[in-house]
């Protein structure tokens, strides 16, 4: 990445084509919200015209805080939506270096509170809205959920963390065993860090929050060839720990970023159908906790 540039790299991610045979979806609506510092639009996928209130997936999508669009990632919101039955409402929050951290934090965050506050205009139930990111966009998603606890909302049915950054130690054995994985290697992590370099900030490295008790229930994914992946196996160890029910599942021979087109591969076809039916059996059966 260092050595194409960041233009060039982001030019990539969005003229990769989407695929074909996309799921249908009965509605996709784009929209703004509009607050008094910042306008974040939002593309809100519908799976099925249903009268009653649909549960929800608010949906940060990956590129390392520094790229990636919701037109780049509509492939894996709309596999969402299909998989889980649920309404996806896609997240542009703002990119690094152009706008430093916090801000994706920040746009996340409100986009999360702004779609709680409308629920009844959106469709959605709002005992049923939970948070969802792959890569960078688990890393909004950990913090929105954190942020949630700790401000005293908006209520959260469960977070979904997809091979999520939650951290920046480099130390840990899967980046030491893996510096040159496929998708994502050591020098691209570290070109990542330093493009989103920000100030000290409590939500934007999940993994050194100290206390992880009363976080909404917890879908962690990893892929077993993701230099990455200690860093959501180790956050998912410490959620159980804390008494947050998590489901963990590491896919084997899958790389960093193999659900941004999970059409691609079988695996990814049946990690993205896993997530999907992990939740609608979830929303089926909301419990309390």
């Amino acid at each position: 990445m260092r050595q194409r540039g960041l233009e060039a790299v982001r030019q990539a991610v969005e003229a990769t084509p989407h695929p074909d045979d996309m799921p249908t979806m009965a509605e996709i609506e784009d929209r703004t919200v509009i607050l008094s510092a910042q306008h974040i639009p939002i593309r809100i996928y519908r799976p099925h015209n249903d009268s009653g209130s649909s549960p929800a997936l608010v949906y940060f999508h990956g590129g390392g805080l520094v790229m990636g669009s919701v037109n780049a990632f509509e492939p894996l919101a709309r596999a969402l939506a299909a998989t889980s039955g649920a309404t996806v409402i896609s997240v542009e929050y703002r990119l690094a270096p152009e706008n430093p951290p916090p801000a994706q934090f920040d746009d996340a965050y409100a986009a999360t509170s702004w779609v709680a506050a409308h629920t009844e205009e959106l469709g959605i139930d709002a005992a049923r809205l939970a948070v969802v990111g792959d890569s960078a966009g688990g890393t909004l998603a950990a913090a929105v959920a954190l942020a949630a606890r700790d401000r005293g909302g908006p209520s959260l049915f469960a977070q979904v963390l997809m091979y999520p950054g939650l951290d920046k130690d480099l130390t840990v054995p899967s980046v030491q065993e893996l510096p040159e994985a496929p998708m994502l290697s050591l020098i691209d992590i570290e070109y990542m860090h330093e493009l989103a370099d920000g100030p000290e900030h409590p939500y934007t490295v999940p993994a050194r929050a100290s206390d992880l008790c009363g976080l909404p229930q917890a879908i962690v994914a990893t892929a077993a060839a993701d230099p990455i992946r200690d860093w959501g196996e180790r956050y998912a160890a410490r959620l159980r720990d804390a008494g947050v029910q998590t489901t963990l599942t590491r896919y084997p021979g899958a790389y960093h970023g193999f659900l941004m087109r999970s059409d691609a591969t079988a695996r990814g076809r049946l990690a993205v159908a896993e997530i999907g039916a992990l939740m609608r059996a979830k929303f089926a059966n909301p419990l309390p906790f």
